[in-house]
């Protein structure tokens, strides 16, 4: 059954008419997902209809954590200089430095990962694999469902945000985009960690952002 409040949901994450969203949910027996994809591959949702535009505008956040011992820098984009000024918009920068600060990711999007470290790790989760005893052609499945959880681990947008463990990265942009109405983008960020590199005592500095955050 489709409820009133799963359209509405599935609204405020793509930015789809109701009655639309209303179809993608009945078309999709109710698969949120799949109903995201299904709005999206018809051009309904708001930010595939944003997909094409130029974000050049935006802002530089900077978050720092634990008196200067966590630092990240980060570009956010949207479309206008009037969007980068507003309250929701420098929310949304905040938010996505202090995910970088807790979580560590390597990169922004999947498509940034050197196509020699993804063979590597491929690699060692074959060997991990087919150490567990299993099959080779089992082995090579479980690579693939390995290599989408690395991918989780490692790329900003597919990591899952702090604040809600129920969405992505990309959905909580996604639904800002339909807020808002513009194209938003992750640019590039820079994550700075005392004494990073060099040999001392393993202070778990991301736990206490993720501490920091749990109490906000």
């Amino acid at each position: 059954m489709i409820t009133a409040d799963m359209v509405k949901t599935l609204r405020e994450r793509t930015g789809a008419g109701m009655m639309d969203c209303k179809k993608a949910l009945t078309e999709n027996q109710g698969d949120m997902e799949k109903s995201v994809d299904f709005l999206r591959e018809k051009g309904l949702a708001a930010a595939a209809k944003r997909a094409g535009k130029v974000a050049a505008e935006g802002v530089v956040e900077s978050y720092i954590h634990g008196g200067g011992r966590i630092g990240v820098l980060l570009e956010l984009n949207c479309e206008t200089d009037f969007v980068a000024k507003t309250d929701d918009f420098k929310a949304l920068a905040r938010d996505i430095a202090m995910q970088v600060a807790a979580a560590n990711p390597s990169y922004v999007r999947r498509e940034e990962v050197p196509a020699e470290i993804i063979e590597h790790e491929k690699e060692v989760l074959k060997a991990q694999a087919v150490n567990e005893g299993k099959p080779a052609n089992i082995a090579e499945k479980m690579v693939t469902g390995r290599i989408d959880k690395y991918y989780k681990e490692v790329c900003l947008m597919e990591q899952v945000y702090i604040k809600d463990t129920d969405k992505t990265i990309t959905q909580l942009i996604n639904e800002k985009i339909s807020k808002i109405g513009e194209k938003i983008s992750v640019r590039r960020f820079t994550r700075y960690q005392l004494g990073e590199g060099i040999e001392k005592k393993n202070d778990d500095f991301a736990a206490e952002v993720m501490a920091t955050v749990n109490k906000a």
